[in-house]
């Protein structure tokens, strides 16, 4: 499964060829996906086709085959997603959480406001022990962004 984000869209067609993966997204970010090419004109980035996604994915979603969920946390993208694994006490960020800081929002459908009811009102409601892989940048934790996100504080 592959699931994607503005600048995580370009790879995944050759992603779904050499792996067989699916793609999946959140239905608020099929604008993004549809406007690729213009975005990666605005940026000088050389553009390839993307494969129209496989699936959609809703909030609170069970991801079946890994024991997660889905939480939708807008913000960085209309359909930023995270994704949220109880058993392992882990959840993956994505763009919405960094170590001290946030995913951007001054980019198409990116919404300061919004990142940050995401992150106060989804992901620091999980246990403060939930380790936290983001998509740029090293690992944190829950705990440690409560006492230490100056962009965010609970």
């Amino acid at each position: 499964m592959i699931i994607a984000s503005l600048n995580h869209f370009l790879a995944s067609g050759e992603i779904r060829k050499r792996t067989g993966a699916t793609i999946h997204l959140h239905k608020n970010d099929k604008p993004l996906w549809e406007h690729l090419e213009t975005q990666c004109q605005m940026f000088g980035v050389p553009y390839s086709p993307v494969p129209d996604p496989d699936h959609w994915l809703s909030d609170d979603q069970d991801l079946h085959h890994c024991s997660g969920v889905c939480m939708h946390t807008p913000g960085h993208t209309p359909g930023s997603m995270s994704f949220y694994f109880a058993e392992h006490q882990l959840l993956i960020a994505g763009d919405t959480l960094f170590k001290n800081s946030i995913g951007r929002t001054d980019l198409w459908g990116g919404d300061a406001q919004q990142i940050k009811r995401s992150i106060k009102d989804r992901i620091y409601r999980l246990d403060e022990e939930v380790v936290v892989i983001t998509g740029h940048g090293p690992e944190t934790s829950i705990g440690h962004e409560l006492r230490h996100n100056q962009f965010v504080r609970a």
